[in-house]
């Protein structure tokens, strides 16, 4: 019969699939965020829509289909029940009922969704972008009445745990400040991630979000979170739920939990793991070319701010500069630090944060602005500190995420920067080649790589045959 086969049995409407599975639309909408199920958009909407013309939302047949055996659907009903057996308690004043019904809410565990969805460990490494983003601005926001303490503690609990790893396994890459927030990049086990948080400020009730969505999309990414940070944590020695390296108790009080949370304390680690060196990879390989100038630069990053001791004043952002001092190696500490292992009045402190005009100085120690910390990390070397003293005009702060691709505008700056660094003039010329020039000079390149290649494999040819005896 006509509508009867082809795309118009494939698709669904959300109202038919709503009578299906026997649900609202804020629980069908809940239950497909949780299992990552979305509409389509047929190609032949109206053999789809059976001749009519109308605009309607349509899912996958197979999806509804997979959403019907859904256990979470059960603990959906068992929450409405819940609430109906809680109006009626709370309206005949049962105080000792409401109690017990509270204490038995209906809860479920995303852990099996989480797998569901990835069953491969990479696969939600991959995935973990929006997840940081919506964890780092949920952790940021007040608990309201669509955003329950527990939801934004887990989150904030949980991006800490992530910033102990970064710091702890030196995976951060690039940073950048600029005026919607803080953009970071790291490259954790091969896959390379990339979120943004949002300045420290007060955050106050926002009304103009729709956050019965967003708290949904948080629920799972908390689960999914939580479930990474446990891998990432084991698969470099460390302890999960973390510990401090000096802690000798088996359970942790609430100020020691405090103090694990925060950045300027280092973690304990199970089995501490045998760093790679240098002298252990063949150099001559040229397959081990990029693997050799990404070990530097790991090096380069490791040794920083080695033997630097930092105090960060009031009025600087905490989070970014500890995260990257303690990822370069270096020491760090402010006031009310949790955790902290030095105060203002010690003598080992080499560098002093400041964002302010200061009353008194110490002859000992360099006073900076913060931007010489974010600088310093992407150029992967120590800047003169003379301009960024406090009260000077600060240099651009450029990003580190451009390419500086030829025929690209390339700051004045940047180009500064490269002829500083030496031994970049050709990579200079290149930026400057006409567009129209590019694809010619491009293939010349390959053509002489090429031939490198070939001469390189009759060397290695020729020295085989000689080693042989031939």
């Amino acid at each position: 019969m006509k509508y009867e086969s082809g795309a118009a049995s494939n698709y669904i409407t959300r109202n038919r699939a709503l009578r299906k599975l026997q649900l609202s639309l804020k629980d069908f909408r809940r239950l497909c965020i949780l299992k990552g199920i979305f509409p389509h958009d047929p190609l032949h909407k109206k053999k789809v829509n059976k001749g009519s013309t109308e605009n309607r939302v349509y899912y996958y047949v197979k999806d509804i289909n997979y959403l019907a055996s859904e256990p979470i659907i059960s603990k959906f009903r068992e929450h409405k029940i819940f609430i109906r057996k809680l109006i009626n308690a709370k309206a005949k004043k049962e105080d000792y009922r409401v109690e017990r019904l509270l204490s038995n809410r209906p809860t479920y565990e995303l852990q099996r969704v989480v797998k569901e969805r990835y069953p491969k460990f990479e696969s939600a490494l991959r995935d973990l972008d929006d997840a940081l983003c919506l964890c780092f601005a949920f952790a940021a926001l007040p608990h309201t009445r669509k955003l329950s303490a527990t939801l934004i503690a887990n989150c904030r609990r949980l991006t800490a745990e992530f910033n102990n790893f970064i710091i702890e396994s030196h995976s951060l890459t690039k940073v950048f400040i600029s005026i919607k927030g803080i953009y970071y990049q790291a490259q954790v086990k091969g896959e390379v991630l990339t979120w943004i948080v949002g300045h420290d400020r007060g955050v106050g009730e926002i009304t103009e979000v729709n956050f019965s969505i967003l708290s949904v999309f948080a629920e799972f990414y908390v689960a999914l979170l939580e479930s990474v940070n446990c891998h990432l944590y084991r698969s470099i020695g460390l302890y999960y739920p973390p510990k401090l390296s000096y802690s000798t108790n088996s359970e942790m009080d609430e100020d020691e939990q405090e103090k694990v949370y925060g950045l300027a304390t280092p973690l304990a680690k199970q089995d501490p793991s045998d760093e790679l060196t240098l002298p252990d990879l063949n150099i001559e390989s040229e397959e081990t070319n990029e693997l050799v100038e990404k070990f530097k630069d790991a090096e380069a990053k490791k040794k920083l701010f080695v033997n630097c001791w930092f105090w960060l004043n009031r009025e600087t952002p905490k989070e970014v500069l500890a995260l990257i001092i303690r990822t370069c190696g270096g020491m760090v500490s402010w006031e009310n630090c949790p955790g902290g292992l030095f105060t203002e009045t010690d003598s080992r402190i080499t560098h002093q944060i400041v964002d302010r005009p200061l009353n008194e100085t110490n002859i000992s120690r360099c006073y900076i602005q913060p931007q010489w910390v974010v600088d310093c990390f992407n150029l992967r070397r120590r800047l003169p500190v003379q301009k960024y003293l406090p009260g000077a005009v600060l240099p651009p702060h450029l990003s580190p995420f451009t390419d500086d691709t030829p025929g690209q505008y390339i700051p004045e700056e940047r180009i500064e920067q490269l002829k500083e660094s030496g031994a970049q003039n050709l990579r200079m010329r290149e930026m400057m080649i006409a567009k129209k020039h590019r694809r010619v000079y491009h293939k010349i390149q390959r053509g002489i790589k090429r031939r490198d290649r070939e001469i390189k494999a009759l060397k290695e040819k020729r020295t085989k045959l000689s080693t042989n005896g031939v």
